[in-house]
């Protein structure tokens, strides 16, 4: 049986993080993105995370019909990620005016047109699917701080003052801003998970002094 290639024990240092923040240099990653604003219990959001789910594994699924792209491998659809922000005027408790980027990673051999394919391909299962918010681009994130947080999502401030900590103690800079953003990948179902067991990759980007 051939062998699925799983990102997240094939890249450990970027989804196995310890409790403790540490420097990480990520690479640039294709992604399937949805862009949006709004509580992330919201329906812009779910819709999102439906979206980004059905166009995956349209592709990941590509073989069973002999369409699959050129370079195929078998792997493990990756987990779902998010950057999120509040914009310029920094946190803001009103969780309406979030901003965030769901998105979910993509295999190398994805291009723009593999994506236009699988979109189609879910329009016409999905009609009710807003396919035109979904697209394929390339995150650079570069120099990161990271940190697993284990527990309710509610409680990630905890494990963000540590990060902040950690910038500051290490001639660093947070670099969160319009372009860079906080960084949550969530390597849990919370539909099967206690909350208290919830794992969660916080990164914020950084640079040096």
């Amino acid at each position: 049986m051939e062998q699925k290639l799983d990102f997240k024990k094939e890249y450990r240092d970027l989804y196995q993080p310890g409790s403790a923040p540490s420097l990480v240099e990520v690479p640039p990653i294709p992604y399937l993105l949805v862009d949006g604003q709004g509580a992330p219990d919201g329906p812009s959001y779910q819709h999102a995370v439906e979206l980004l789910y059905s166009v995956s594994m349209t592709i990941k699924m590509s073989k069973m019909n002999g369409a699959q792209p050129t370079g195929y491998f078998e792997y493990v659809v990756p987990p779902l990620e998010g950057l999120w922000d509040c914009g310029p005027q920094g946190f803001d408790p009103d969780r309406d005016s979030w901003r965030w980027t769901s998105m979910i990673r993509q295999p190398e051999f994805v291009t723009e047109e593999v994506v236009r394919q699988a979109i189609e391909t879910v329009r016409k299962k999905h009609p009710d699917y807003q396919t035109e918010c979904i697209r394929f681009g390339v995150y650079e994130e570069g120099l990161c701080v990271q940190a697993m947080h284990v527990g309710p999502y509610t409680t990630e401030q905890e494990t963000i003052d540590r990060i902040a900590a950690f910038v500051r103690d290490n001639a660093l800079e947070d670099a969160c801003g319009t372009e860079r953003r906080h960084h949550e990948i969530y390597l849990s179902d919370p539909r099967r998970t206690a909350p208290e067991r919830l794992k969660t990759v916080l990164r914020h980007p950084v640079c040096r002094k």
